[in-house]
């Protein structure tokens, strides 16, 4: 069913459910990220995959993901009706894409999957629940996939600048590598791959135990 609700309502939902997610202009965001297919094809992105972008926004990242997978499946995600469109315009010309409006958290229950990457870029430090994300994540990943995600580095907001002005989420959201590990370890995950992504960002790879631990059984 499509979401009426006015882009305002829309917005604050979206935060109640992911704090401090907000779709950045397109201006800064290309500034950023000049060239998302590198960082894709960094995070082990290739040829004929099954990728679901969670919380895909404007699509910067899914058409990256796109133009990897050629003849593969990328399946776009998000909350926000509008960015969904956006995302569709953006990768308009890529017959592998496929678009859900709905939560990330509910992934599961979608009926997607099985996929060879989940990635979720520049958005995990505002997720509420990490482990059940991680969890949600786990149960649609093909038993060779990996859970890729993009974040921040925990650096001061003020020192985090594009086009002049701070960017990103508050500094106390930020996790560091180790933290983000340490989130989405009690789902089953361990560390693969940690991939720099400079001036701001990192990259984290992350596989399914092929033991579940005991203690998060």
């Amino acid at each position: 069913m499509a979401d009426t609700r006015p882009a305002d309502l829309r917005a604050v939902a979206r935060d109640a459910i992911f704090p401090a997610t907000s779709m950045p202009d397109a201006d800064w965001w290309r500034a950023l990220w000049p060239d998302p297919d590198a960082v894709v094809r960094a995070l082990r992105v290739g040829p004929g995959m099954r990728v679901l972008d969670l919380g895909c926004g404007d699509g910067h990242f899914t058409a990256a993901l796109a133009r990897c997978v050629g003849a593969g499946l990328v399946v776009g995600l998000d909350l926000d009706p509008a960015m969904l469109a956006a995302a569709q315009a953006a990768c308009a010309g890529h017959p592998c894409c496929e678009w859900r409006l709905g939560d990330a958290m509910a992934i599961a229950h979608l009926g997607l999957g099985p996929f060879d990457c989940v990635l979720i870029a520049n958005t995990f430090h505002g997720v509420p629940d990490k482990a059940g994300l991680a969890r949600a994540v786990a149960a649609i990943l093909a038993p060779s996939g990996w859970f890729a995600i993009v974040n921040w580095h925990p650096r001061p907001r003020e020192e985090t600048q594009v086009l002049g002005q701070p960017r990103g989420p508050r500094t106390d959201l930020r996790l560091s590598p180790e933290a983000t590990v340490g989130a989405v370890a009690p789902a089953g995950f361990e560390p693969d791959l940690l991939l720099p992504l400079p001036p701001y960002h990192y990259g984290l790879t992350l596989r399914k135990r092929a033991t579940p631990d005991p203690q998060n059984a």
